[in-house]
């Protein structure tokens, strides 16, 4: 098996960790820093996705601070029905970390947390904020230490974050599990083309993974004592760029079964999707995007009636769709093979009265006539 240098396994904390000291020296002596000490304070409670956090479609008086907690979490997870296992990073321990929300104009103040019996140093980038490597030089947290970042959305949209430590770590810390997203809703709530408000009764964060699990001689999975220990097995794997898993919230059928998301006949629903590595293509069989932001700008409009949409590697979008009909409905990436063969797959269970005039089964399977 293939050993990762000392140099490569730390090259993240001292490389950003310069970049960091630089940029905290720089901040420190800013002229234009905000007095943000008579706003309002708002303490979001983060969720397990699809699930999202509380949150008001349209902003209630002037900007607040949104304050978070991400907790690192090194911990074994198991990601198919094979029991194959992986040395997981996470925010929160889930796959993807949580959704945050909030509204333009507010603050999000991060409290990002490394305990003292992980092995790995950790920060944060987000997409949704303007500067310092999206903050990851203003985050680099060693194991028992912890920092506070606040940065301002002045973007409406959806955007991913993620663990972005220096050089190979990088995107070894993304394909491990260590991204999420945030919506930024604008205040007013989201509109159409034609300035016309849109609702939605229900909301589900879809985060899609790729993981790159090594095989041994014998062509089965490895598993490892720690994360460290396959880290050069797993960045020759991450080379090939042929993921073994791709996956919707951090395991072969996580979304299905007992943990299949639910509607009714009639409720609008937003999906926001996110894939913080590669390219992917979401669709709902049996339905469609009404309303669709697939590059995530919520100052743009939706494009309407999509059939599948695309999410760009890094990026996350959102769509909106009222459901029609009863049933189980598929939502999964339409690359077929990376949706049935890799696990890119959920299901949204889906209960009301039938409506036969959108669909009806003329005749049942029987003899083809004159045969």
């Amino acid at each position: 098996m293939s050993k990762v240098s000392r140099r490569t396994f730390l090259e993240a904390s001292g490389s950003l960790a310069a970049v960091s000291a630089v940029t905290r020296t720089s901040a420190t002596a800013s002229p234009t820093q905000a007095d943000v000490s008579g706003l309002p304070r708002v303490r979001q409670r983060l969720v397990d996705p699809p699930l999202v956090p509380d949150h008001a479609q349209v902003a209630d008086g002037g900007a607040k601070i949104v304050e978070v907690e991400l907790v690192v979490e090194e911990a074994r997870r198991v990601i198919d029905d094979d029991g194959t296992e992986i040395h997981a990073l996470t925010f929160n321990g889930s796959i993807p970390g949580p959704l945050i929300v909030c509204h333009e104009g507010d603050y999000v103040e991060l409290t990002l947390k490394n305990p003292p019996d992980n092995r790995m140093a950790h920060n944060i980038d987000f997409h949704a904020s303007t500067g310092a490597l999206g903050g990851g030089a203003l985050t680099l947290v060693r194991p028992g230490e912890q920092v506070v970042l606040r940065w301002k959305a002045v973007k409406p949209g959806t955007f991913i974050y993620h663990c972005a430590p220096g050089g190979s770590m990088i995107p070894f810390h993304v394909v491990s599990g260590m991204n999420g997203a945030v919506m930024v809703l604008p205040r007013t709530g989201l509109r159409d083309g034609d300035g016309s408000p849109i609702r939605y009764d229900r909301a589900y964060y879809v985060g899609e993974q790729d993981f790159y699990v090594p095989r041994g001689p014998d062509g089965d999975y490895v598993t490892y004592d720690g994360p460290a220990d396959g880290i050069g097995d797993t960045l020759e794997a991450m080379r090939t760029l042929t993921p073994s898993h791709v996956v919707f919230n951090g395991r072969v059928g996580a979304l299905t079964g007992d943990g299949a998301m639910t509607a009714r006949v009639g409720e609008t629903v937003l999906f926001i999707h996110s894939q913080a590595n590669r390219d992917s293509r979401p669709h709902l069989i049996g339905g469609h995007g009404d309303f669709v932001w697939e590059q995530g700008s919520f100052s743009d409009p939706p494009a309407h009636g999509l059939e599948t949409w695309f999410i760009r590697g890094g990026s996350a979008g959102a769509a909106i769709y009222t459901f029609r009909q009863p049933g189980l409905y598929a939502y999964l990436t339409h690359n077929l093979i990376e949706a049935v063969e890799l696990g890119a797959l959920a299901h949204v269970t889906v209960e009301g009265e039938w409506n036969d005039d959108l669909m009806t089964q003329v005749s049942p399977p029987g003899p083809i006539d004159g045969g």
